[in-house]
């Protein structure tokens, strides 16, 4: 199946003519080429537009999780007859394995997983073997963290056919093989049950059930079944059942890992003896035979990713399996505000790395638990091709690597220009800037402010507290959900001024704010160069009245490079209005923050199309909204989760009503 984008705006401004330039960079033989849009332009609506007319599998990498949940439910929109899919990290809390040699300190791993994450994993995966081309995938840079062998994942997809010759017994065994589970009661995702000779199975992700019913040993028919009532849906004459868990192996692999670990594990104690350290002998010796002894009668251990070379099949220091060993070769890479994107790729061998070492020096792990590890940044250059950096200030890595295919877009289709930016004096810069938030607190407006420290953020906002002013900060001490409910409290009008370090830089998606203020802007450094300056003014680029404050003594090379660059880009866009008769108007935020299922998408959807008029009992309405905000809140969807409340109470006062 082709990609198909839907969408009722069609492309404008110079959005055709990026559309164009880069295609025609790919069409040249070039691999790689840089879209630089501003803040606003519609660079997602460009991307969609590339991606449709290329007609290839795509890898979407963000940077972060929020700004991947807000991609994913753009592409949703835009493509909603294709595959696509989200991959992230699905650990809600995550606190690595390490030991500090300096305090004798081992920390065990701690984790908490998200189930329906995880099933939105697994669901990537199989899509993409499956053989489809119509595939989108938004990941974050999880992606490039080992999981299992895809040609493992394969060998343990179990297809089924009518009509097909196999022992029903040999499909339970598939089952176990694949990590299912098998029960007696109620079906849930990953279990199977077993009635003579009827077999029914639960996908591990989505809501699929299948029923099998048997002849002797040949298939007579497969049915897909509602899970609780076992009512038939549809007959099938195919179905494939994927493995439960990314990391699966097969049965021979398994049994050669757990005899090279025995012997990897006598190595590495001798070697330890051989330098005297008794102690570190001892304690790899006890935790490997304790590991081996769980794997062997339980299939998998605590930590059990450390063993994955041998699992995999793969030779010492060799990299990983990774998701973009799951694409086809001619898959296409976007990189999403890259200019942040790929300095997080490059970073993360050596902070994985150094915690290793450790843990290996020490006795706590093998050698080949360094194997565990991201991907070096030379091996994620070596796996991909067609690739398509996008960001507002692209870095000089991204325009070598596109040979000068630089395509630049910075008209908005809202007509909106580029925020003016003054310099302002640092001296009585916080009496100037309560006068200023006062001007846009008058009209509904917010305003966000931006400082070097997380200190003087909290500083600051105790300060605005007392003189008054409804404000909040955020920093990377502030929990991510948190972070997210935070945003979402802001475009709902809780507060009016958000004060934060450098996290309020790329994507964010905030409509109302009217003003940036930058304090100490005469401070250059990473937060204060061009790049991050021309990101933050990006945060007022969607208002018609916005307008960035620099708080600076001096004006430095920096701050005049970012206005004249600025200046630019106005003079351009004002030019375009001119001639185009066009009028500015407020941008609307153009996709939720909040990642959305696609079960929880349709539930929104449908629960927001009640109305007076409907069929419903009123207590049917009631349960109804009660069920859309459990499921809005499950899903991590605050938002929508309030709306729901709301209704159900509205719903609940209007039967109290009724009865009075």
């Amino acid at each position: 199946m082709d990609f198909k984008l839907v969408s009722e705006y069609s492309a404008t401004g110079d959005q055709p003519e990026a559309i164009r330039e880069c295609l025609k960079t790919f069409e040249a033989g070039v691999d790689c080429c840089t879209l630089q849009g501003v803040t606003g332009s519609g660079k997602t609506f460009t991307m969609a537009n590339v991606i449709e007319t290329l007609n290839t599998p795509t890898l979407v990498l963000s940077h972060n999780k929020t700004l991947a949940a807000q991609l994913y439910s753009e592409f949703k929109k835009f493509f909603p007859d294709n595959a696509v899919e989200y991959f992230v990290s699905y650990y809600d809390y995550y606190q690595p394995e390490a030991y500090l040699p300096a305090t004798d300190t081992y920390i065990e791993k701690d984790l908490s997983i998200n189930d329906e994450i995880e099933k939105m994993r697994l669901s990537t995966t199989a899509t993409l073997l499956s053989g489809r081309r119509d595939v989108i995938v938004v990941s974050s840079v999880s992606c490039l963290y080992g999981i299992g062998n895809p040609a493992d994942f394969h060998a343990n997809t179990l297809t089924l056919k009518v009509g097909q010759i196999i022992n029903h017994k040999q499909i339970l065994y598939r089952l176990v093989d694949a990590l299912y589970t098998r029960t007696e009661t109620e079906l849930t995702p990953a279990t199977f049950r077993v009635k003579g000779e009827t077999i029914d199975i639960m996908a591990a992700f989505g809501n699929s059930c299948y029923r099998i019913l048997f002849f002797d040993d040949e298939i007579e028919s497969i049915f897909a079944i509602d899970p609780l009532s076992g009512q038939r849906l549809d007959s099938l004459t195919e179905v494939n059942i994927f493995p439960a868990n990314l990391f699966v192996t097969t049965k021979e692999r398994a049994a050669k890992a757990v005899s090279q670990i025995y012997i990897d594990m006598g190595k590495q104690v001798a070697f330890f003896e051989s330098e005297g350290r008794a102690t570190e002998a001892k304690r790899i010796k006890q935790r490997v035979e304790y590991d081996l002894e769980m794997i062997k009668e339980l299939g998998y251990c605590p930590g059990i990713e450390n063993y994955s070379r041998y699992f995999d099949g793969r030779s010492a220091g060799t990299r990983p399996f990774c998701l973009l060993d799951y694409f086809p070769e001619d898959f296409l890479l976007v990189v999403d505000e890259s200019h942040v994107t790929l300095p997080q790729v490059r970073a993360m061998f050596g902070g994985d790395r150094a915690r290793k070492e450790n843990l290996v020096e020490y006795g706590f792990r093998l050698p080949a638990a360094r194997d565990n590890r991201p991907l070096r940044f030379e091996e994620f250059e070596a796996l991909t091709r067609r690739t398509l950096y996008v960001s507002a200030t692209p870095a000089d890595y991204e325009i070598m690597r596109s040979e000068g295919s630089v395509v630049e877009q910075i008209i908005r289709p809202t007509g909106l220009i580029d925020p003016p930016m003054e310099v302002r004096s640092s001296q009585n810069q916080i009496d100037d800037l309560i006068e200023e938030i006062n001007l846009r607190t008058a009209k509904d407006e917010k305003v966000i402010v931006t400082t070097l420290t997380k200190r003087s953020a909290e500083e600051l906002s105790t300060y605005f507290d007392r003189m008054g002013l409804r404000c909040r900060y955020i920093h990377s001490d502030i929990d991510t959900l948190e972070r997210v409910q935070i945003l979402e409290d802001l475009r709902n009008g809780l507060f009016d001024v958000l004060i934060g370090v450098n996290l309020l830089r790329e994507g964010l998606d905030l409509p109302e704010v009217s003003l940036v203020a930058i304090i100490d802007a005469d401070k250059e450094g990473m937060l204060r160069n061009v790049r991050a300056i021309t990101q933050i003014a990006g945060r007022a680029a969607r208002h018609q009245h916005g307008l960035v404050i620099m708080y600076a003594d001096v004006v430095t090379k920096t701050m005049r490079q970012s206005i004249e660059e600025s200046n630019r880009r106005r003079e351009k866009q004002i030019r375009y209005n001119m001639e185009h008769e066009k009028m500015p108007r407020k941008a609307h935020k153009s996709g939720n923050t909040q990642l959305l299922t696609t079960t929880d998408i349709a539930q929104k959807e449908s629960a927001e199309n009640l109305t007076h008029g409907s069929e419903l009992s009123i207590d049917e309405l009631i349960a109804q909204a009660r069920s859309d905000m459990e499921r809005a809140a499950k899903s991590l969807d605050f938002l929508a989760a309030a709306r729901y409340r709301d209704r159900m109470y509205e719903l609940q006062k209007l039967k109290e009503g009724s009865i009075n």
